[in-house]
């Protein structure tokens, strides 16, 4: 159970309806923050709140409070000072079972006028579990909770379930999907009558773009905009080109970052720079005529996690770019020049953490989350700030 200090529900409810005024961040024992060295910056990294369970997705609501989901199946709120609310009510049924559970949260683009937010879980179903996205008004719980998309078809398997959100520019809604990791459902991210192996595109209520590109192929599932993947758990759009941009997990070796183009095949289980975990050769090789190239891959695996383009202020040498959270540890930090990699790094490396999500904070902060039992939000800033 966490150990940060709890706030009341009148102060959570006062934070929903827009009545906080809390602006930025309070300083979360930032002197006894370890300090790190990297190419460009010294940095500290910062506790904010911890004694989460395995938290999982992270959006910002408009005063800077934190809305932090945890796998086993729980929402809450963090503040600014690390103040971490009971579980909010108002969640659906979820299959808490190996990878599954409650996976990530996104605001609706008009959230501060409709205060709907997005998540994504594994649902129960008959047949098994599949990746699922709710939509739910966040008041004093959530309410008018409503299923707009389900992964088709459930199947009996408690791995790679995805799952990422990101709102394109025209408002669609990016979701990432997994293949569901056994080998019978893997091979079928190449058939696009499932949606395993999928990034899916929908509109916030759950219907297929006129534009998605499989929309009118007979037997296609129309919600698809590309396929495969194998387990994309990183997610985020280009800040020029508005371009979705995701990283995936390999299996020994081979996580990729993509641009995630509408109809394009990214290779799983056909190509990969990885090997199976038995060191057995899948598939036919790295490369193949007709599908895509990944901007970057990892061999060995860094088990990408999470993806942001630094988007802040605070960090002028790190201006757009691409940091990769990994569940082995640490950060990726890749400068691109328009599409290709030009300079790598990581960072962190000793953190000692299985780092599940990165995000730009409203302040203009990187924030992380740590995938444990008492798991952490952190909060890196520049150490001689």
């Amino acid at each position: 159970m966490p150990t940060a200090k709890k706030f009341s529900a009148s102060s959570i409810a006062a934070r929903l309806l827009g009545i906080a005024t809390t602006v930025g961040l309070a300083c979360a024992c930032a002197k006894d923050a370890p300090r790190f060295e990297t190419e460009k910056i010294a940095v500290r990294v910062v506790t904010v709140a911890e004694g989460l369970e395995h938290p999982w997705g992270l959006a910002f609501l408009p005063d800077g409070t934190m809305l932090v989901t945890e796998r086993p199946g729980r929402m809450r709120l963090v503040t600014t000072r690390g103040e971490i609310s009971p579980p909010l009510t108002g969640l659906p049924e979820i299959a808490v079972a190996g990878q599954g559970g409650l996976l990530d949260v996104i605001l609706a683009p008009d959230f501060p006028r409709s205060k709907t937010i997005f998540f994504s879980y594994a649902e129960p179903r008959d047949g098994g579990s599949g990746t699922s996205v709710a939509r739910a008004r966040l008041d004093k719980g959530l309410s008018d909770v409503k299923i707009v998309f389900r992964q088709q078809p459930a199947v009996q398997s408690e791995g790679h379930f995805g799952s990422r959100l990101v709102f394109a520019r025209d408002g669609s809604l990016f979701v990432t999907l997994g293949e569901r990791q056994a080998t019978h459902f893997s091979v079928r991210a190449q058939d696009l009558e499932t949606h395993f192996g999928k990034v899916v595109r929908i509109d916030v209520d759950g219907a297929a773009p006129r534009d998605n590109p499989f929309l009118n192929v007979p037997g296609a599932r129309p919600e698809i905009w590309s396929y495969g993947h194998r387990n994309v758990q990183g997610a985020a759009l280009h800040p020029t080109t508005g371009e979705l941009w995701t990283v995936e997990h390999g299996a020994r070796g081979g996580d990729e970052l993509n641009i995630t183009r509408a109809g394009a095949n990214y290779g799983w289980p056909l190509v990969t720079y990885g090997v199976a975990y038995s060191g057995a050769v899948i598939g036919v090789g790295k490369q193949r005529a007709g599908i895509e190239d990944p901007v970057h891959y990892w061999v060995p695996s860094i088990a990408t996690s999470g993806l942001a383009f630094y988007s802040g202020d605070k960090f002028p040498a790190w201006h757009n770019n691409v940091f990769v959270s990994a569940l082995y540890g640490g950060l990726a930090r890749i400068e691109l020049t328009g599409d290709k990699v030009t300079h790598y790094e990581r960072l962190l490396t000793k953190i000692g953490e299985r780092i599940r999500n990165v995000r730009n904070g409203p302040n203009g902060y990187l924030y992380l989350l740590t995938d444990n039992r008492e798991g952490r939000v952190l909060r890196i800033e520049p150490a001689d700030k």
